[in-house]
C-alpha cells in the first residue's frame, strides 16, 4: 500500500486518500460479487452506517460509474424505499489490450466485464519496432471507432518484464521486438488517453478477482502455463506488487537445481518442466503422434477414452506444474490457487490431478483445504478483463 510518509525508524502512515480508494474499492468489488445492492445492505456488510457508504458511492454517481435502480418496495415495516445501486450501462466503455509475443487482441469492456468490438492482429517477433507500433495503433484504432464517447482509459496485460511504474516493457524473450518500449508513453500521447500497463498473469489475477473464480477470495494466486510459465498473488485483499510492478517470475524459480537449460540461461527453472515446450518434448519421446500438437486439452480428452499414454503424459505434467504451487503453498499458505493458459485447457482431471500432487508434496496442517481450479472462461476473455480492470483501478486511484 502506498505510505504517506517514513520516519528514520521506518514507521509508516496510511494516508487519507489511500483510505478512500481502500473503500472504493472494496464497494465496487462488493457489487461484482453480489450483484445490484442498496447502500443500506452495503452498510450492514461492511458494517458502518449508511451515511459513510454515501459518502463514498456518492462520488462515483457522479462520474457516472454507478447508478441507482428503480426503488424497491418498502418493507412491512416502513422505512425509506431501498434503491439498488450497479454500474451505469451507458458509463464511459474501457479499452483493454492483450500483448502476448507475435499477437495483439484490442476491445472495448464495459463496467460488468462484457466485451464488445474486439480486434486481433499479428506482429512479428524480430520486426522492426516502428512496424510493430504502427499494428498496435492501427488495431486499436479500430476498436476505438466503435464507442461513441471517450473511454475512461486503456488498460494492456503484456507477457514479459513489465515495468508498470513507467510504462515500459524491460525485456520479452519471445519477442525481442518489444524490449525497452516505451509503450505507454506511446499510445498516451497518440490517442491521447490514460494507459496502464501491467505483467500479462497480473492481469488474469484482477480478471479472476473482479469477473471470475476469485470473486470473494482474499487471497489466493493466478497460476499460467503455456510457452512460458508465470503468475500472480492476491493477498489480504491486495494484489501483490515488488518493486517497479516486478515479482511473478515464477517460471524462474528453480525446482531442479542443474537442470534443463532455460531461455533465461540459468537451469533447473520451473518453466522448463511445466510448460508446452517440456511437455511436446515428452510426447516426441513417447512416440505419440503429432507431438507438436500436444496440450493438456488433448492429453485430457484421450485421458478420457482411456488412452493409458496420455493419463501418464497427463499426470507427470500435472506433478511438474504441482511442484511450483507446493512451494508456493509452503512458503505463503495461499490454500486457493486458479490455473490459467495451457492447464486451465485440461479442465477438471487436470486441476484434480495438480492438487492431488500438491498435497502429497506440502506438509500437511490441520484444517487447511488446498483449491486447485481452472478458469474456463479462456486466457483471452480473463485478461482482457482484467486489463480493463486496471483501468479502473487507475481511474479511480483504488489500491487493488
Amino acid at each position: 500500500m502506498p505510505v504517506e510518509g517514513a520516519s528514520a525508524n521506518g514507521m509508516m502512515l496510511v494516508s487519507s486518500s489511500d483510505v478512500g480508494a481502500v473503500n472504493r474499492g472494496r464497494i465496487l468489488q462488493a457489487l461484482y460479487d453480489n450483484g445490484p445492492t442498496s447502500r443500506a445492505d452495503l452498510a450492514r456488510k461492511a458494517g458502518v452506517n449508511r451515511t459513510t457508504v454515501t459518502g463514498i458511492v456518492q462520488p462515483m454517481i457522479e462520474e457516472n460509474l454507478l447508478v441507482e435502480g428503480k426503488a424497491a418496495r418498502s418493507a412491512a415495516q416502513g422505512g425509506k424505499p431501498a434503491r439498488p445501486l450497479f454500474f451505469n450501462p451507458g458509463a464511459p466503455m474501457l479499452v483493454a489490450v492483450l500483448l502476448l509475443p507475435g499477437k495483439i487482441q484490442t476491445c472495448l469492456v464495459t463496467l460488468t466485464g462484457a466485451i464488445f468490438a474486439l480486434q486481433k492482429a499479428s506482429f512479428d517477433v524480430n520486426g522492426k519496432a516502428d512496424a510493430f507500433i504502427a499494428t498496435m495503433i492501427d488495431t486499436l484504432s479500430k476498436t476505438l471507432a466503435e464507442t461513441t464517447q471517450p473511454p475512461f482509459g486503456i488498460g494492456i496485460a503484456a507477457g514479459g518484464m513489465i515495468d508498470s511504474d513507467k510504462g515500459v516493457i524491460v525485456t520479452v524473450s519471445l519477442a525481442p521486438v518489444l524490449t525497452g518500449l516505451p509503450l505507454v508513453n506511446i499510445l498516451s500521447e497518440h490517442f491521447g488517453l490514460p494507459v496502464v500497463i501491467d505483467h500479462h498473469p497480473r492481469a488474469l489475477l484482477v480478471g479472476d478477482r473482479w469477473f471470475g473464480p476469485g470473486r470473494g477470495q482474499q487471497s489466493f494466486a493466478a497460476i499460467y502455463t503455456g510457452e512460458v510459465l508465470g503468475g500472480a498473488f492476491y493477498i489480504n485483499g491486495q494484489v501483490y506488487r515488488g518493486l517497479a510492478g516486478s515479482g511473478g517470475e515464477l517460471g524462474h524459480t528453480i525446482v531442479q537445481f542443474d537442470g534443463m537449460p532455460c531461455n533465461c540461461g540459468k537451469r533447473g527453472c520451473w518453466e522448463t518442466i511445466a510448460t508446452l515446450s517440456w511437455l511436446r518434448h515428452e510426447a516426441a519421446h513417447m512416440k505419440m503422434d503429432n507431438p507438436q500438437d500436444v496440450t493438456s486439452a488433448r492429453l485430457a480428452s484421450e485421458a478420457e477414452t482411456g488412452a493409458s499414454p496420455a493419463l501418464a503424459l497427463l499426470d507427470r505434467y500435472a506433478r511438474n506444474i504441482a511442484v511450483g504451487i507446493a512451494n508456493l503453498q509452503q512458503t505463503m499458505s495461499l490454500n486457493f490457487y486458479i490455473l490459467h493458459g495451457d492447464a486451465a485447457t485440461g479442465g477438471e482431471r487436470l486441476s484434480d490431478l495438480v492438487k492431488h500432487h500438491v498435497q502429497d508434496l506440502v506438509l500437511k496442517r490441520p484444517n487447511q483445504e488446498i483449491t486447485i481450479v481452472s478458469n474456463g472462461l479462456g486466457e483471452g476473455h480473463t485478461a482482457l478483463r482484467g486489463a480493463a480492470g486496471l483501468v479502473v483501478s487507475e481511474h479511480l486511484k483504488l489500491i487493488i
